[in-house]
């Protein structure tokens, strides 16, 4: 295996990320009971259902936004300047979002709102840049590997969301004895709550900051420098510095400005040359991240039903607000440290071996029959004496989306498209991705409400209800198995095979 510096930094980004997109899902409860208190309400407060999209959802409007500019950015000055201006606006959004101003509830969900749409916009840099570093600086036998790692730090950064906030509910709950919200609905959320969410949201901004000097010393990745910079000596200087060996520049086969790549391979985005090259490519990397992301982001909207219905979290108004997001906290880390965390490094240590096309059609035929096997006799499993077996088959659905589909989508568009375009096409491909979470995380929100008006949730028209909701999921699941079929195989193949880059000549670009 190609050793080099700076994997660890690279990967760090991803754990920052996971922590800043998922730590709010643990705190929106508590917001609710803090700001949206209704006296003499049987319930607890709770968000309205237009500022819950809000506060859950912005930041992955934030992302999509960030993933098309940053990744076009990133072809045209460089991956290295361009990952620096998104780390320092992911330190100052996370801090940002944690002070959030205001007086009135309006005045603070807006200002949270404003910071965590800049704060995802930084995040959304980080998927087209760290997947194109990585795969730019590895070598063909171990690529997909090295790829792959950086996105399962999203593992561990859910991991620590949920970790961070056990320890910081526990600590403030030991100190702030209240009753439940049932014995004392005013007492029930004491003054202290209000530092709890914004301690656990600023948090997201240290192991960005750890990272910050690291990243700025890495240099930039020789294939830029070559192919798109066309700078073939410098390109050889900083390779042997990342390599710690001697690269000469004739390796690298890209000879005088003029003769870098050859007349046929200067095709932009937009032309009948990529769409005949790469066409299908970008279709099946943008449908397939679009499907999985339906499925994989409204799957974390049944989480609460579940939890609830198999006694992991009692009845809101049983416990005071404190409580609720150490219970809520510990539930969610227990499905992530079970499947979603081993998921993904089955997919590192694998995906070199059985290839990324095998990996990402296995996940979603796998999503597709546990979708299915949940959704059709979904009456059975919530009988009392089921409910566990039901979370056994739900928490193989997450791990077989990241032995799947979730981890592939990442790695595949940072290997099949040309240098120049491989940042903004990778781009594109995450931020379809992000449109099927928007869809997803409130498409389901209303669509797995219930046919009842009545049992509907606070503020929610009747919807299909969850057996429905599951259906439409496992549909979805079997479209992305299709989908995958216009997916090339890249495992064992250097990145210029793959683009059709240096096509006259004999050498590819390998290190």
């Amino acid at each position: 295996m190609v050793s080099f510096h700076g994997g660890g930094h690279r990967r760090n980004g991803f754990f920052t990320d996971a922590y800043d997109l998922f730590c709010i899902s643990l705190v929106t409860k508590m917001l609710g009971r803090i700001y949206y208190h209704k006296p003499g309400s049987p319930k607890p407060g709770s968000l309205p259902p237009d500022v819950s999209a809000a506060v859950n959802g912005v930041a992955l409007v934030g992302t999509l936004a960030g993933q098309l500019f940053f990744g076009w950015l990133g072809d045209k000055l460089g991956r290295k300047k361009v990952y620096g201006i998104t780390l320092m606006l992911m330190c100052l959004c996370s801090i940002a979002s944690g002070l959030s101003f205001g007086g009135n509830p309006k005045m603070v969900m807006a200002t949270l709102c404003f910071f965590r749409f800049w704060l995802g916009f930084g995040i959304g840099g980080d998927y087209p840049l760290s997947a194109t570093i990585m795969s730019e600086y590895s070598n063909k036998k171990t690529r997909g590997g090295f790829i792959a790692a950086v996105f399962a730090m999203q593992g561990f950064g859910i991991l620590a969301a949920g970790g961070f906030t056990i320890v910081v509910s526990s600590l403030f709950d030991a100190r702030f004895r209240v009753p439940p919200y049932e014995v004392d609905p005013v007492g029930s959320t004491p003054p202290e709550a209000d530092y709890v969410w914004r301690i656990i949201l600023m948090a997201g901004a240290v192991p960005a900051l750890l990272t910050y000097y690291w990243r700025m010393k890495m240099p930039e990745t020789a294939r830029y420098t070559a192919l798109v910079a066309k700078q073939a000596d410098r390109a050889a200087v900083e390779m042997a510095k990342v390599l710690q060996m001697e690269t000469p520049p004739e390796d690298w086969k890209v000879g005088p400005v003029e003769q870098a790549l050859p007349s046929n391979n200067s095709f932009g985005l937009f032309s009948k040359e990529f769409v005949r090259r790469h066409g299908l490519h970008l279709l099946g990397t943008t449908s397939t991240w679009f499907l999985l992301d339906i499925a994989f982001y409204s799957q974390n909207l049944f989480q609460k039903d579940i939890f609830t219905a198999i006694g992991w979290i009692p009845a809101a108004k049983k416990m005071s607000a404190i409580h609720e997001v150490y219970r809520i906290a510990r539930a969610q880390t227990l499905i992530a440290l079970c499947s979603t965390v081993p998921g993904y490094w089955f997919t590192v240590f694998l995906i070199d071996k059985i290839g990324r096309f095998k990996i990402q059609l296995l996940g979603f035929s796998m999503m597709t029959i546990f979708m299915f096997a949940l959704a059709f006799p979904y009456n059975h499993w919530t009988h009392p004496e089921n409910n566990i077996k039901f979370v056994v088959m739900y928490s193989l659905t997450f791990f077989f989306a990241n032995f799947g589909p979730n981890a592939t989508t990442f790695v595949v568009p940072a290997e099949i498209f040309p240098a120049r375009l491989r940042s903004t096409c990778h781009g594109i491909s995450a931020a379809s991705g992000k449109l099927g979470a928007i869809v997803g995380a409130f498409g389901f929100l209303y669509l797995a409400q219930s046919q009842d008006p009545a049992k509907a949730d606070a503020g929610y028209p009747a919807g299909i209800g969850v057996k429905n909701a599951l259906i439409v999921l496992g549909v979805i699941n079997l479209l992305g198995t299709l989908c995958t079929l216009m997916v090339p195989e890249s495992k064992g193949k250097s990145l210029e095979e793959m683009s059709g880059e240096n096509e006259d000549t004999s050498n590819d670009l390998q290190p």
